[in-house]
């Protein structure tokens, strides 16, 4: 049965197996630093090891419910995630539009549809933190 490990600062979904009696444990996938169970992951994982079977849906319960904890606001994540947001601002901010015509059209429909999702993303966020902080105003005067 696989199942979700740390070690140091990263989380791993490995898989106990017997090699000549001796229990040994195969390493399917790298989870990150906060894991997560994508589809993507999991065809990547289903097509490396077609022989290892995984109980998916259990996998993602417990990942979300035991292993992925709230972030504090002093964490060395939330200090690296903040970093890697403003790298990622400039890096945007620094393409050219001649840059993004790309005679591969696949890489620019690709490029810009992650854009959108982005943006998307950001979007949904952007609201959780408004109606958050707008809910701590009410509260305090109320």
């Amino acid at each position: 049965m696989a199942f979700v490990r740390k070690r140091g600062s990263a989380y791993y979904l490995v898989h106990n197996l017997r090699d000549r009696g001796r229990l040994r444990q195969l390493q399917l996938a790298c989870l990150g630093r906060r894991p997560r169970i994508s589809d993507d992951l999991i065809e990547g994982v289903m097509s490396k090891h077609p022989l290892v079977r995984i109980d998916w849906q259990r996998l993602r319960e417990k990942v979300s419910r035991e292993v992925v904890q709230p972030l504090r606001a002093d964490s060395q994540y939330v200090r690296e995630l903040l970093a890697s947001i403003r790298d990622v601002h400039l890096e945007i901010a620094d393409l050219q539009p001649p840059l993004l015509v790309n005679p591969d059209r696949q890489l620019h429909l690709q490029f810009t549809s992650e854009l959108k999702h982005l943006k998307g993303t950001l979007d949904v966020k952007l609201a959780q933190f408004r109606s958050r902080s707008s809910r701590a105003r009410q509260a305090a005067r109320g």
